[in-house]
């Protein structure tokens, strides 16, 4: 038991008090293993030692001393130097002896530490053939003692690396006791000798020899158990986020900002505010904070309700002189998971979507090419261009109409041509993507038109109003969306009548016309774009194209994961 402690005064040092509680403790029935343990601990000279430096450092912390000099180690040397110089008497001869003690040099260069407070280690230079683009590595060493007894873990090198891995950990050898080395850990170092260019049998050899202390570089391995944690959700950011003017992120700094677009990897879902992910294409490896689906909605929502959050705007349609009219049949409104294309008046918000690499098969139909345009943009000859130049590459969809054939048409060629009965059944059967009116004619595209061109394992190219993406967005078609824009620079404009500007000819009014149309359509369809083409001139657009499209058909792409899961 622990008698009453007797009066320890403000000055009494922590040394000191410990040594009058240590006195008080006298053996109890009921307690002897208790004070025992405390008389150990109590008794231990480490912490004798901790206790007298705690007290110094008090001492220090009151008295607040300064130094007399910085530079105590060059005084010394000085003085030394000035001795040797000159006749010297006994006493001399020890003073210089006394300073060239390697123990008064340690004492004055740590006294010059401490006055000029440089406590910072001094590194070694980078060495000037340094790879700057070699991935970040996290580098363990680890120190084990033992005896004549194994090491206890079994190595191989990796056949695809040729690095130098961790095969096994025997059950109660020093590296299992010691918890510091895993299985798929990568040993680049063994006592400060570099083993990588060793063979297997020669590493062990020397691992076996080592006796007392042995210390190990390593690269240490992803555990099962954190492989199995991370996420393998990728998702497709649909909407723009800079952390730094998100005041409810945790930490700035750590937030991970995205343009729309962007293909995210979602590594942790575990918190349901803030997910981890990286950004496809960042060669920063290490994860940053995005905010999740669920926090993102509930703040838009929020923000909905307080008038804050603008509601979204329908672009103008390209003048034509067509009246058009989007139909959705019901059976093409895809599942609930599958991410849906939102119209003016949807209510859902555009966070994320869930997305994975595709690329068609062999034997495969080809993916449905959407060509959208805002006003200038005159999409239609460039689709057609296309199609004359690699005729038995892609196809055209072909249109209906209720117009009169004229002599130089071909049935199905340029149109087919149908009775206005006819025309309105398909309407009513939902046989039509898109349709509207023009002159009195009724003009659409079927789906039909479509599937027959895929069926010949052609690319199929179609320019449709952004609307039709309701229907054209699933599964079935997997649809690639390209959207095109004329160049419209105030700056460059060329005068009128210059042809080398998609601009040219166009009145001040036409052309914020037309910039309006271009924002209107990205603010309302933008997240559904997979290329934007900026079209400068009919050429270089043309050329561009070609290279997109070719693209499409020999590189993974991006999809949602829904069009790929059966």
């Amino acid at each position: 038991m622990i008698e009453a402690m007797p009066i320890v005064s403000a000055s009494t040092g922590l040394h000191e008090t410990l040594a009058l509680l240590t006195s008080q403790l006298h053996s109890d029935a009921n307690h002897k293993e208790d004070l025992v343990f405390l008389k150990d601990v109590f008794s231990e000279k480490s912490l004798s030692y901790l206790m007298k430096i705690h007290d110094k450092l008090k001492q220090y912390e009151k008295h607040s001393p300064t130094p007399v000099l910085h530079s105590a180690t060059c005084l010394a040397e000085d003085l030394a130097e000035e001795l040797q110089n000159g006749p010297m008497e006994d006493d001399e001869r020890e003073l210089l002896l006394l300073l060239s003690t390697p123990h008064l040099k340690a004492v004055l260069s740590a006294h010059d530490t401490v006055a000029q407070k440089n406590f910072d280690p001094v590194l070694p230079p980078l060495p000037e053939d340094l790879d700057n683009d070699l991935e970040e590595e996290s580098v363990k060493i680890v120190r084990l003692v033992k005896n004549k007894e194994p090491l206890g873990a079994t190595i191989r090198r990796d056949e695809a690396t040729g690095a130098v891995i961790v095969a096994r950990i025997m059950r109660g050898g020093a590296a299992d006791r010691s918890g510091l080395v895993h299985v798929g850990d990568e040993l680049r170092e063994v006592n400060g000798n570099l083993i990588t260019h060793k063979r297997p049998d020669e590493i062990s050899q020397i691992l076996s020899q080592s006796q007392g202390s042995i210390t190990l570089k390593i690269i240490p391995a992803v555990v099962e158990e954190d492989k199995m944690k991370e996420s393998r959700v990728y998702l497709r950011a649909l909407f723009d986020y800079t952390p730094y003017e998100d005041k409810a992120t945790p930490c700035q700094e750590a937030g991970l900002p995205f343009k729309r677009g962007d293909i995210l990897q979602v590594v942790s879902q575990e918190d349901a505010t803030w997910w981890q992910a990286k950004r496809i294409g960042d060669c920063n490896l290490r994860a940053a904070l995005i905010p999740s689906t669920q926090f993102q909605e509930r703040r838009l929502r929020y923000r909905m309700k307080m008038g804050s959050f603008p509601a979204p705007m329908s672009p103008k349609a390209p003048a034509s002189g067509l009246r058009r009219t989007f139909r959705l049949s019901k059976d093409r409104q895809g599942s609930p998971g599958e991410p849906q294309t939102p119209d003016a008046n949807h209510t859902e918000f555009l966070i994320y979507e869930e997305v994975t690499q595709y690329l068609p098969r062999p034997g495969e139909r080809p993916r449905l090419i959407v060509l959208i345009g805002s006003l200038g943009a005159r999409i239609t000859e460039l689709k057609q261009k296309v199609i004359a130049e690699y005729p038995r590459r892609y196809g055209l969809a072909v249109p209906h109409t209720t117009r009169a054939r004229k002599c130089n048409e071909r049935e199905g060629v340029e149109y087919h041509f149908i009775t206005k009965a006819a025309f309105e059944t398909y309407i009513q059967s939902g046989k039509f993507i898109e349709y509207g009116e023009y002159k009195d004619n009724l003009y659409g595209t079927s789906l039909e038109s479509i599937h027959k061109i895929l069926d010949q394992n052609k690319v199929c190219l179609v320019d449709v109003q952004p609307e039709a993406l309701k229907t054209l967005r699933n599964a079935e078609f997997k649809p690639y969306v390209v959207y095109v824009r004329p160049h419209i620079d105030d700056s460059q404009r060329k005068p009128l009548g210059s042809s080398s500007s998609l601009s040219s000819g166009i009145t001040e009014d036409g052309l914020q016309e037309m910039k309006q149309s271009a924002e209107q359509m990205d603010k309302c369809y933008g997240p559904w774009v997979d290329y934007v083409l900026v079209k400068e001139d009919p050429v270089s657009a043309l050329a561009e194209l070609q290279v997109v499209l070719e693209r499409v058909q020999v590189e993974r792409q991006w999809v949602p994961v829904s069009w790929v899961r059966s």
